[in-house]
């Protein structure tokens, strides 16, 4: 027998054992089981619902009317030399920011299935659009959790920042020369543009009301079964708790974690939030540790998005050819960026009192306007200067080549 056969056992026969044991918990704890899918149903129908399937509606309504393809051709100047990624992905970049995971995923996937993205571009875009929304941030975490509204400017400034560091950072991966070539046309741009919306919605061929119902059906399958995923890993979570699997590995962690000298009170935070996103940083909210601490891990938590987010990014993907490995290597790679940035900002800013003066005042969807344009402006701002930085290193490199060639 064959070492990739015996693997292969072994693995199917870890799901079918997990499974097993996950079904027995159910049977003996049927009470805990009801309680905490309950507890999933309400955070879904409070938080999840209201906040995703408008944004849900309004991408399909966006991609049938052809507009992602006329964004596709404004953006492409800005994009090819930031992150190497067509203009289409502006799109998915800005929905992804605004609205929280899976939505990235979602639209990642269909520009993927419509040959929009190649499948490395599509790997590298599914890395930095997955990150919790501004609602989540400044609502849910800042306002209800800490009692501090301005508190989410710097949980916003930190993921958002690490967010566009890692999606420039990605353009290195797997870079062709074609995906930095700019075709040269005598066609204005916004002629360019409009031919692109006009042929996608003479391709399409759908009448407004078909594309409605059509956008309505869609976006409601897809929030149940992100409605779902919550259900599952909310009840899971809580049988894992009540076989002592979580507190195992707040043990483990603790050791991993000792150089660190965190608060031992954050370990169950960190051990939930491997798994779910909102119970981890509900729970470090609650911890008893040094706020100082605490922050810093929400934000990791935040940009990690848990395995539950992970496994609702596989099943939107599941029908294309992207892998999974960047998006988990980004994943971490943001989780570690995050909570250095606030970590940095929290020594330029010490006291924690200066978050409540700047949010003093503003109510929750007050700050999240502010924080929403402050993102639109810096990515703005950003896009253009590394696009500018690129461009000048162009010339430069060619200035260089043109002088090193031998005379004629």
């Amino acid at each position: 027998m064959s070492k990739q056969v015996r693997k292969s056992q072994l693995l199917a026969l870890s799901k079918t054992t997990a499974a097993v044991v996950l079904a027995l918990a159910m049977v003996i704890y049927p009470q805990e089981v009801l309680s905490s899918a309950y507890q999933g149903i309400l955070m879904w129908g409070k938080y999840v619902l209201p906040a995703l399937l408008p944004f849900f509606i309004l991408s399909e309504l966006l991609m049938g009317a052809g507009f992602v393809h006329l964004l596709g051709v404004v953006l492409e100047p800005i994009m090819r030399p930031v992150f190497r990624l067509p203009g289409c992905a502006g799109f998915v970049v800005a929905m992804g920011f605004t609205s929280g995971p899976p939505i990235g995923a979602i639209l990642t996937a269909k520009l993927r299935k419509e040959n929009l993205l190649s499948r490395v571009e599509a790997e590298r875009l599914l890395t930095f659009t997955n990150n919790a929304s501004p609602g989540f941030m400044l609502g849910a975490v800042a306002a209800g959790m800490f009692g501090n509204p301005g508190l989410g400017l710097a949980l916003a400034f930190s993921n958002y920042l690490a967010n566009l560091l890692l999606g420039i950072a990605m353009r290195y991966y797997k870079p062709t020369p074609l995906e930095t070539a700019q075709p040269t046309s005598n066609v204005s741009l916004g002629r360019k543009a409009f031919r692109a919306m006009y042929y996608a919605q003479r391709k399409d061929a759908r009448p407004l009301g078909q594309l409605i119902g059509d956008s309505v059906r869609n976006s409601i399958n897809t929030i149940l079964l992100v409605g779902g995923f919550i259900l599952f890993f909310s009840v899971m979570l809580r049988l894992l708790s009540i076989l002592g699997v979580t507190a195992l590995i707040a043990k483990v962690l603790a050791v991993l974690l000792a150089p660190l000298k965190l608060d031992s009170s954050l370990f169950s935070a960190i051990s939930s939030g491997l798994f779910e996103m909102t119970l981890g940083t509900k729970l470090a909210s609650e911890a008893s540790g040094p706020i100082m601490q605490k922050i810093p891990l929400v934000s990791a938590l935040m940009a990690w998005s848990g395995i539950s987010v992970h496994a609702q990014v596989a099943s939107f993907t599941s029908g294309t050819d992207i892998r999974l490995t960047p998006f988990v290597i980004g994943r971490l790679a943001q989780t570690g960026l995050s909570a250095v940035l606030i970590i940095v900002l929290l020594n330029f800013t010490p006291s924690i009192t200066v978050f409540s003066a700047l949010g003093a005042g503003l109510t929750p969807w007050k700050t999240e306007i502010l924080v929403l344009a402050l993102a639109v402006f810096s990515t703005a701002a950003l896009c253009f200067g590394v696009g500018i930085l690129f461009g000048l290193l162009r010339r430069g490199f060619a200035s260089l080549s043109k002088f090193s060639r031998p005379p004629c």
